[in-house]
């Protein structure tokens, strides 16, 4: 491939055309309205606009996109994450259309999409799976007749769902019919299928999720997991890399198991498998991503890859250049993930204009982002500003990394989770190690981020009051 088209915005635009520039490939962008002056536009060899600010308007148009791409003789499409990326119809009219999607084929994405599908594709395997329901249920009393079998607490998830979305925990019968018909009606409204199933509630889970790697001549590795049990509303904000809890002995089984997934869809490329960890160090597959992550980057830290240059080097057919033996962890890695979003208030979204915007940098600092100081941040996408990531040789260095690292980086104009990520850091459930997929529910509450501010505030104004008083007394002068 001598030109790609990256199908996306933001700070996983700007960081795929990255690679292709250090891999010598010509890029496309595409944009929005909204979008005319954003760093991914500027930075690539070319640039399209395709439609106004909404994503239906936009990023979301795939006929639109492979018109573009066929336009300026473009012979692959990155899609990146979110939008069109697990998107099983847009990655067939790319391929009918004669170019290279640079992820996993159709049916691969198609299977693994529905959960439901995934755990009947993996079963075979001897997977383990957390116990619950092998088909869709939309009949209320089936519904509960099962629940009860299964035995409360039970999650009724959106098969098709993802994010939370559609997903509620039940705890007692007498709760079981709203729940149902709260979770049956988000799924229809977020992913037009209202299709849902029961699984046992795992009490105090850890999100464990494996990098798989595949290329076409069936050659397929694990590139160790990441810890992504810091969640907001299901949804992850901060990421590490090796986990704290898997031993070696552990960690080898849960890589062979991930293996084992992507073989049984056949899988071409990177793709992420997620499992439940409990109490007990009991693993459950829960489902299987069929593209880049938001937190790649601990991965590629931790391995010494650049995943996106193995996307596309998979992608025109070359063999993986290593074995799962050549594979070795190095030192310790977090993601903070920088959303324009406000801690203090439940994590409502802020939008506005960054008038202040200056990422930390330093040695094992990384900041992949999208936005510049002077820039608007707009209600149409994900609030994701950036991604922040550490390294260091062990994790209470990474940890200590992050928190210099997060106390250098300057935005103002927007509220944001930079005090949320040092909250976490400081906590001392997070640094031992001893948390759970509830940290938020367990451990954060608002008014800790507004006592340091407030504590922040105060120490500036007494270092001022100091400093003022030495320069009246070097210089002589009264005291007003």
């Amino acid at each position: 491939m001598k030109k790609i088209l990256v199908a996306n915005r933001g700070e996983i635009a700007l960081r795929i055309l990255k690679t292709c520039k250090k891999m010598n490939i010509a890029t496309v962008a595409v944009y929005s309205e909204v979008d005319r002056n954003a760093p991914h536009v500027l930075f690539a060899d070319e640039a399209v606009c395709i439609g106004a600010a909404a994503s239906n308007d936009s990023y979301l148009k795939g006929e639109k996109i492979i018109e573009v791409a066929k336009d300026l003789q473009v012979e692959g499409i990155h899609p990146g994450y979110g939008f069109l990326s697990e998107n099983a119809s847009f990655a067939q009219k790319v391929i009918d259309s004669g170019l290279i999607f640079i992820g996993p084929n159709p049916e691969s994405i198609r299977v693994m999409g529905s959960k439901l599908a995934s755990k009947e594709t993996v079963k075979a395997y001897n997977i383990p799976l957390v116990p619950g329901t092998e088909h869709a249920i939309t009949d209320i009393q089936e519904a509960k007749k099962i629940a009860v079998e299964i035995g409360y607490p039970i999650l009724i998830k959106a098969s098709a769902g993802g994010g939370g979305k559609g997903m509620r925990m039940v705890e007692r019968d007498s709760d079981f019919e709203n729940q149902m018909q709260r979770a049956v009606s988000e799924a229809q409204s977020a992913f037009g299928d209202g299709a849902v199933f029961i699984e046992k509630y795992i009490g105090s889970p850890r999100h464990i999720e494996i990098q798989v790697l595949a290329d076409r001549q069936g050659n397929t590795v694990h590139l160790f997991e990441r810890e992504c049990s810091i969640q907001r509303r299901h949804q992850k904000v901060v990421e590490e890399a090796p986990s704290s809890i898997l031993s070696p002995e552990l960690r080898a089984k849960m890589g062979e198991a991930a293996v084992k997934v992507a073989k049984s869809c056949s899988y071409l490329g990177a793709g992420t498998v997620e499992f439940l960890l409990d109490e007990n160090s009991n693993f459950y597959f829960l489902e299987m991503n069929t593209r880049l992550q938001v937190e790649h980057p601990v991965t590629e830290l931790i391995t010494g890859t650049d995943l996106v240059a193995l996307q596309i080097k998979i992608a025109r057919g070359e063999t993986l250049a290593f074995t799962q033996e050549d594979l070795h962890i190095n030192g310790h890695a977090l993601e903070l993930r920088v959303y324009a979003e406000d801690p203090t208030q439940d994590f409502l979204p802020s939008t506005g204009l960054l008038t202040t915007y200056q990422p930390p940098k330093g040695k094992g600092i990384r900041v992949d982002d999208g936005y510049v100081e002077g820039m608007e941040v707009p209600i149409y996408y994900d609030p994701l500003l950036s991604k922040l990531v550490v390294h260091a040789e062990n994790r209470e260095a990474a940890i200590s990394l992050m928190i210099e690292a997060i106390e250098q980086y300057q935005i103002k104009g927007i509220q944001n989770t930079l005090e949320f990520g040092k909250f976490v850091c400081q906590h001392e459930a997070f640094t031992s190690g001893n948390f759970d997929t509830h940290f938020v529910k367990k451990y954060f509450k608002p008014e800790d981020i507004q006592k340091e501010k407030e504590a922040e505030m105060k120490l500036a104004a007494q270092l001022a009051l100091k400093q003022y008083l030495l320069e009246k007394e070097t210089l002589k002068l009264p005291i007003i």
